[in-house]
């Protein structure tokens, strides 16, 4: 059975910095695409960035492009959203996802799932 485990969410203030950190169990790691998401109350789940196996390519929402960068170690089986600047608007339940499609954007087209993790900026 596949696990996900996350951690690294919390309580900031603005401006603050914070990383996300999230390991899989998937032997096949190398071939997934990851991705990172985040909910708030009421809304559907939102697409953050995701990062290609191989080469590692990225993409990014424009609400994070610039403050978040997203990275994989394979070898750890890990990937990781470092967080800088943080605003009130960033404060949501991030999940990361485990996908085959290349960069995938949409929540429907991962595979995996993570438990998710509050992350709280207070201003």
């Amino acid at each position: 059975q596949v696990q996900v485990v996350q951690s690294g969410g919390g309580l900031v203030q603005v401006g603050d910095s914070l990383r996300l950190n999230c390991t899989v169990s998937l032997d096949n790691f190398f071939d997934y695409n990851m991705g990172w998401f985040r909910q708030t109350p009421g809304k559907e789940r939102e697409f953050v960035a995701a990062i290609s196996r191989g080469r590692g390519a990225t993409v990014y929402a424009d609400a994070v492009k610039g403050r978040f960068t997203i990275s994989r170690d394979s070898a750890k089986r890990t990937v990781y959203l470092q967080m800088n600047g943080l605003r009130p608007e960033d404060t949501a339940v991030y999940y990361c996802a485990a996908a085959l499609r290349y960069l995938a954007i949409a929540p429907g087209e991962y595979d995996v799932w993570g438990q998710g993790t509050q992350v709280t900026v207070s201003s």
